[in-house]
C-alpha cells in the first residue's frame, strides 16, 4: 500500500481523535455550565448562552470567513483538513450527550480545558485547526509579523470582556482559566512533554569538559573550532566551543560538571523548540564513544 496514503490516513484518524476529545471537553464540561473557551469556539458558546442558537451551526458559519482566508493566503491542504475537523466537531457536539460530570466550577474549568487542549493539539499536530482564531493568528504573523500569540490574546481579550458584561464576571474569570489551561495543554501536546535546552560552553579546559559531559551525562555534542575570542583575559586563540542539547531536568547536573572543571567557563543556555536527526541522548553509550572528537 502507498506510504503517502497510509500517512494521510493516519493524519485523518488522529484528527478524528482530536475532534472527539475536543467535543467531550465542550459537551461534558463547558457547555452545560456556560463556560467559554477562547476564539471562534468561545463566540459560539457565548451566542448559544445568550441567544439559544444552535452551537454546531454557529461553529460552522463563524469558521467560514477564516477558512476562506486560509484558502487564499496560507494552505489549501490545511483548509481541507480543517473543514473535515470543524464539520466533525460540529456534528459531534450536536450528537453527543453526557450526564453532568461535576458541578464544581474549578474542576469544570480544568478538565474542560484539558480535553479541549488535547483535542486542539492533536488536530494542529496533524495539519488542521479547530478554531478560526488560529488561522487569523497565522495570517497576521505572515502578513505583518505580529506573533500568533498576540493576535489570539487580543481576540480573546474582547471576547472575555463581552462575556463579563453580558453574562457575569465570575463566568468570564473561569473562562479565562479554561482558556489558559487549554493553551498550555495544546502546547504540550504539540511540542511533547520533553523540554530540551541547548548549552554552548567556551572553556580553556575543553578536553576535560568533553570527557565529563560524555561520561557523566551521556550527552552527545558538536565541537566547533574557535579562531579568536575576547574576554577578561584578553584575546584567546585556538580554542574549542562545545555545543550540546540536554533535557531541561538535567541543566543543574551539567552546571555542576562545568563548575567543577572550570568555574570561569563562558556558558550560553537557549531553548530548543524542535530536534530532528542526530543521535538521541538516551541511545548514547559512553563506553562506545571515542573521546578524541573530531573538530568541525
Amino acid at each position: 500500500m502507498n506510504t503517502t496514503f497510509i500517512s494521510r490516513l493516519s493524519e485523518y484518524f488522529q484528527i478524528t481523535i482530536g475532534v472527539v476529545l475536543a467535543s467531550i471537553g465542550l459537551k461534558a464540561f463547558l457547555l452545560p455550565n456556560g463556560f467559554l473557551d477562547g476564539g471562534v469556539t468561545g463566540i459560539a458558546i457565548l451566542l448559544n448562552s445568550t441567544l439559544q442558537v444552535n452551537i454546531s451551526l454557529i461553529l460552522v458559519i463563524l469558521s467560514l470567513p477564516f477558512l476562506a482566508l486560509a484558502y487564499f493566503s496560507i494552505s489549501k491542504t490545511m483548509v481541507l483538513k480543517s473543514i473535515v475537523a470543524i464539520l466533525g466537531l460540529a456534528v459531534s457536539v450536536h450528537l453527543e450527550t453526557f450526564d453532568i460530570v461535576t458541578e464544581d466550577k474549578l474542576l469544570i474549568s480544568i478538565f474542560g480545558g484539558l480535553f479541549l487542549g488535547l483535542g486542539i493539539g492533536i488536530t494542529i499536530k496533524n495539519g488542521a485547526v479547530l478554531d478560526g482564531s488560529e488561522i487569523l493568528g497565522i495570517y497576521m504573523n505572515n502578513k505583518f509579523g505580529i506573533s500568533i500569540g498576540k493576535t489570539i490574546l487580543v481576540f480573546n481579550f474582547f471576547l472575555f470582556s463581552v462575556t463579563a458584561i453580558l453574562i457575569s464576571k465570575e463566568t468570564a474569570m473561569y473562562s479565562i482559566l479554561t482558556f489558559l489551561i487549554t493553551a498550555k495543554v495544546t502546547d504540550l501536546t504539540i511540542e511533547g512533554f520533553e523540554d530540551f535546552i541547548g548549552v554552548m560552553i567556551v572553556s580553556k579546559n575543553y578536553e576535560a569538559m568533553k570527557k565529563a559531559i560524555t561520561e557523566q551525562l551521556g550527552a552527545g555534542m558538536t565541537v566547533f573550532k574557535g579562531v579568536n575570542g575576547y574576554g577578561n583575559n584578553g584575546i584567546n586563540k585556538d580554542f574549542e566551543v562545545i555545543n550540546t542539547v540536554i533535557n531541561r531536568f538535567e541543566i543543574r547536573k551539567i552546571n555542576r560538571i562545568i563548575d567543577t572543571i572550570d568555574p570561569n567557563a563562558f556558558i550560553v543556555e537557549y531553548d530548543v523548540n524542535r530536534i530532528k536527526g542526530g543521535i538521541l541522548r538516551k541511545y548514547l553509550n559512553p563506553k562506545n564513544i571515542d573521546l578524541k572528537l573530531k573538530k568541525t
